[in-house]
């Protein structure tokens, strides 16, 4: 069945291809509808894809409660881009947790192609981090232990991430973490390594085995991106810095991290050696599940519960 175009209620933009400068100068006003939804506000633009609050057609009385995000029309004959969100639609429906991104429904057989997700209510990490460089320990641990169960949902269906970030972990005002952003995700029974992978996530996270073969990788890359958040919460700062992506990705492969106890005194030694083992460049040295590193971060949950404060997220 063919999809129904978006319908817009406000003048639309200019015809003329959009740089991302362009796409993002767009007013965020913008509304319309798309299939069986009515988009009611732009709340999030990008070079690649739009982000609109919805509702369902006919429930013009109810706020809205989705999030749509749509493919940007000039990324619409783009095989990478579209394939990206039809990976999202499909990893983000066989995989169901509290804390990762569900799909509620998708457009993705012809244009506009598009997903449906709840609307969720808070701010990512990536803008408490701009506010708030070094999180309370026991906050961090709980960020981190919640990113690493959503991980595990998707290690034991036999996937992996791929881009594991600040930007890509949202917090709720009460501190519940959902994990965004599925079009990065990747098979780790090595199903799909023959399809040709472009190298994928954030130069800062990215693991160094995937710096230097972006076909080579399993949850244990994950893994190292979610060590370096959390060196970064504890530390207020990343691991690794650079003038380039290149220079980042060469001290990812070839320089150990600082150590974090001066950045970071008085913690439980095991956090520590948790930030060690998951910033190990050899897979191998680092922890092999999500599930082990999950039940680590409870037991330093446990062991600074008493240091523990009010969730304060940042300004909107």
């Amino acid at each position: 069945m063919t999809q129904a175009p978006i319908r817009r209620t406000t003048p639309a933009p200019s015809a003329q291809p959009q740089s991302a400068a362009d796409t993002l100068a767009v007013p965020l006003g913008t509304t319309g509808e798309i299939g069986d939804w009515v988009l009611t506000e732009t709340i999030a633009a990008g070079a690649v894809t739009r982000v609109y609050r919805a509702r369902p057609r006919g429930a013009s009385v109810s706020p809205p409660a989705y999030a749509i995000k749509v493919l940007q029309k000039e990324w619409e004959s783009n095989p990478h881009a579209v394939g990206l969100i039809r990976r999202e639609a499909m990893v983000g429906r066989r995989v169901a947790h509290p804390h990762l991104i569900a799909v509620l429904a998708a457009g993705t057989f012809s244009p506009p192609y598009y997903v449906v997700m709840p609307l969720l209510h808070g701010n990512t990490l990536g803008r408490w981090l701009v506010q708030r460089p070094r999180l309370d320990p026991p906050l961090a641990f709980w960020i981190a232990r919640q990113t690493a169960e959503a991980l595990g949902a998707l290690h034991r269906a036999g996937w992996m991430h791929g881009d594991v970030k600040p930007e890509n972990i949202f917090v709720s005002p009460d501190g519940h973490v959902t994990l965004l952003d599925l079009g990065f995700a990747r098979r780790t029974d090595g199903s799909d390594r023959h399809t040709a992978h472009r190298l994928m996530g954030t130069s800062y996270y990215l693991a160094p085995e995937l710096a230097a073969r972006p076909s080579r990788w399993d949850i244990r890359s994950d893994l190292y991106s979610l060590g370096v958040l959390l060196f970064e919460m504890l530390a207020g700062q990343r691991p690794f810095g650079g003038t380039s992506p290149c220079d980042v990705l060469q001290q990812h492969r070839q320089s150990r991290a600082p150590d974090l106890r001066p950045l970071a005194p008085g913690l439980p030694e095991d956090a520590y050696v948790l930030v060690r083992q998951l910033l190990a460049k050899e897979p191998l040295r680092r922890p092999t599940d999500p599930a082990e590193v999950v039940a680590r971060l409870v037991a330093l949950e446990i062991a600074t519960f008493t240091e523990r404060t009010l969730v304060s997220g940042p300004a909107r």
